[in-house]
C-alpha cells in the first residue's frame, strides 16, 4: 500500500521524470518543454519556503509513484488564503487511487497551513480523471475557460473547480 509523505530532495529525479511524461504526452499541464531537475528543485523550494505542502506517494519499495503540491493562486497578498493544487501520477501507477489519496492529504495539509480555498485549474476539459478525483473530494465546478491553451495541435480548455477548507469565508483569517 503506497504511503503519502512530504517530499525530499532525493525525490526530485522521480518527480522530474513523472512531470516530464505529463508535459510531453498529456494536456493536464500546458507546459510544452519539460523543466530540468534543477528547475523542479527550484519550484519545490519555492513552495516549501511559503510553508505550503509538496507531497509524494511512495510504493513499499521506495519508488515514487506520484506527487502533489499547493501553491498560492496568485502572488498578490490578498490571495494569501487561496491556493491551487497540482497532482501528477506516474503513467504506470494510474488507476490505483493515488490521485485521491494525494489530494486528500494535500487538502488537509493546506488547511493546516492556513489555506481557506483550494482551487483546481485543470488543463483540458477532457481530463476526466482529474475532474472526477476533484469532484469525489468535494470540489465544485466554477466554470470552463474555453480554448485558452494550444497544445498538441488543438485548443485546450481549463476547468476551474474549488473547495472550501476549514472555516472558509465565514470568519476572518487573521
Amino acid at each position: 500500500m503506497p504511503i503519502i509523505r512530504p517530499s525530499t530532495d532525493g525525490d526530485l529525479p522521480a518527480i522530474t521524470s513523472i512531470y516530464k511524461h505529463h508535459v510531453l504526452h498529456g494536456t493536464g499541464t500546458f507546459e510544452i518543454d519539460p523543466p530540468s531537475e534543477t528547475d523542479m528543485a527550484g519550484r519545490r523550494a519555492d513552495v516549501l519556503a511559503k510553508g505550503l505542502p509538496w507531497l509524494v506517494a511512495e510504493q513499499d519499495d521506495g519508488r515514487v509513484l506520484g506527487f502533489a503540491y499547493a501553491n498560492w493562486f496568485k502572488p498578490r497578498p490578498a490571495y494569501r488564503f487561496s491556493a491551487e493544487d497540482s497532482i501528477y501520477i506516474a503513467e504506470d501507477a494510474r488507476g490505483m487511487g493515488l490521485g485521491r489519496q494525494l489530494l486528500s492529504e494535500l487538502a488537509a495539509q493546506a488547511e493546516a497551513a492556513g489555506v481557506r480555498k483550494l482551487l483546481a485549474v485543470i488543463g483540458d476539459s477532457a481530463n476526466a480523471g482529474s475532474i472526477g478525483v476533484h469532484r469525489a473530494l468535494g470540489f465544485t465546478d466554477v466554470g470552463v475557460m474555453k480554448s485558452v491553451g494550444w497544445k498538441f495541435g488543438a485548443w485546450r480548455d481549463i476547468v476551474l473547480m474549488e473547495k472550501t477548507l476549514g472555516a472558509g469565508d465565514t470568519t476572518s483569517p487573521e
